[in-house]
């Protein structure tokens, strides 16, 4: 099942108080990043986010969802407490690898 630009804009509207919040459309699913970093994504209308140790400190609790087949899991985000989710986005950004620039090898 595919992701809706309606769930997608929702997700948006939740992380609203982030500063540089982008995404990118892939097959049929939106990959979201904070300041450059895919820390997470709209994966058949489910937000995920990669399991760092900040987000699973912050979500003991949290249900572990494949995104896509052959996907590595993910933490599902079930709040939409946007104070909560600001701060765990903020604070797993240092976690997270930053990209390898493109160019020639």
């Amino acid at each position: 099942m595919a992701s809706t630009k309606e769930y997608l804009e929702y997700v948006l509207d939740l992380l609203s108080g982030l500063n540089d919040i982008t995404y990118r459309y892939m097959m049929s699913e939106y990959v979201i990043y904070y300041r450059g970093k895919v820390f997470g994504g709209v994966y058949d209308d489910r937000f995920l986010v990669k399991p760092t140790k900040t987000v699973l400190e912050m979500m003991t609790d949290a249900e572990f969802e494949i995104p896509y087949d052959g996907g590595k899991a993910m933490v599902l985000v079930d709040t939409e407490d946007r104070d909560f989710i600001k701060e765990m986005v903020e604070k797993m950004w240092d976690e997270i690898p930053t990209p390898k620039k493109k160019g020639k090898q």
